[in-house]
């Protein structure tokens, strides 16, 4: 009877390091599932925001075009060049305006990008469970070895 507790011990390891070895597998698989499902979703994330600032910028156009025809329009009006003088200082300035504006945009959207970026350092599980099953096999060598 004796002679039974080594090899019901040596048994015992096996199939505790086999469980560990398909914990470990399982959460492998897992942790990739949950790394794809989290790419999708910032990929999904990066294309709506990308699509939203081409929005925003195709309406900032739209009312700079509005905006500098209406102040020619005026301007012409006035029998004054909107080419010359003030009149050109006054578009230029519209135009810088507008400029400064799609530069926040593009700042805005670069900060929403990265702010969603996860970090490479997120741990998904799988080495902890082979560090486990390690564990496991090392308590049960000992064990056998006692």
């Amino acid at each position: 009877m004796a002679q039974l507790a080594p090899i019901a011990t040596a048994i015992g390891a096996g199939a505790s390091i086999y469980g560990s070895v398909q914990q470990a597998q399982t959460q492998s698989a897992s942790a990739k599932a949950q790394a794809n499902a989290a790419r999708e979703q910032e990929a999904a994330r990066v294309a709506q925001a990308s699509v939203q600032q081409s929005v925003d910028a195709r309406a900032r156009e739209q009312r700079l075009a509005g905006t500098l025809a209406s102040t020619r329009a005026r301007l012409a009006a006035g029998g004054i060049s909107a080419d010359e003088g003030s009149a050109a200082a006054l578009t230029a300035g519209l135009e810088r305006d507008a400029a400064a504006a799609q530069s926040d945009s593009d700042q805005v959207f670069a900060a929403r990008i990265s702010a969603g970026r996860r970090s490479l350092l997120n741990n998904d599980g799988s080495l902890t469970s082979w560090l486990r099953a390690g564990s496991t096999f090392g308590t049960s060598l000992r064990n056998l070895l006692d």
